[in-house]
C-alpha cells in the first residue's frame, strides 16, 4: 500500500512511500534537498520499516525540532501503529 504524509516544519512538503510485507519501498519526497533525500530513499529501499523508523527517529535539521528523515520516521510509525491522522493518507496500489 502507498502512503502519503504531509511534512511539518521541513523544506520538503510531503513524503510518499510503500510498505509491503513490512518492508519499505519507493520513498519519494516532494521538495527539500533533492539529492540527499533520493540518497536516503535508495539506502533504505527494501529495509524493515520498523528498523527504518528507529534509525531516523529524532533526527533534527539545524535549529528545527524535526527533519525530513524524522518526518518519514513519524509517518512510518503512524502506519505501523495503525493511526489515522490528518497528516497521513493511504491509497491502495
Amino acid at each position: 500500500m502507498t502512503y502519503k504524509h504531509k511534512n511539518i516544519d521541513t523544506c520538503s512538503t510531503q513524503v510518499q512511500f510503500d510498505i509491503k510485507s513490512g518492508k519499505i519501498y519507493n520513498v519519494r519526497f516532494q521538495g527539500g534537498c533533492n539529492g540527499n533525500l533520493k540518497g536516503i530513499g535508495a539506502l533504505i529501499e527494501g529495509m524493515d520499516a520498523g528498523d527504518v523508523m528507529e534509525k531516523l527517529k529524532g533526527i533534527k535539521c539545524g535549529f528545527k525540532s524535526t527533519s525530513c528523515p524524522d518526518q518519514l520516521s513519524r509517518a512510518i510509525e503512524e502506519v505501523l501503529k495503525g493511526d489515522s491522522t490528518e497528516n497521513l493518507q493511504a491509497k491502495t496500489s
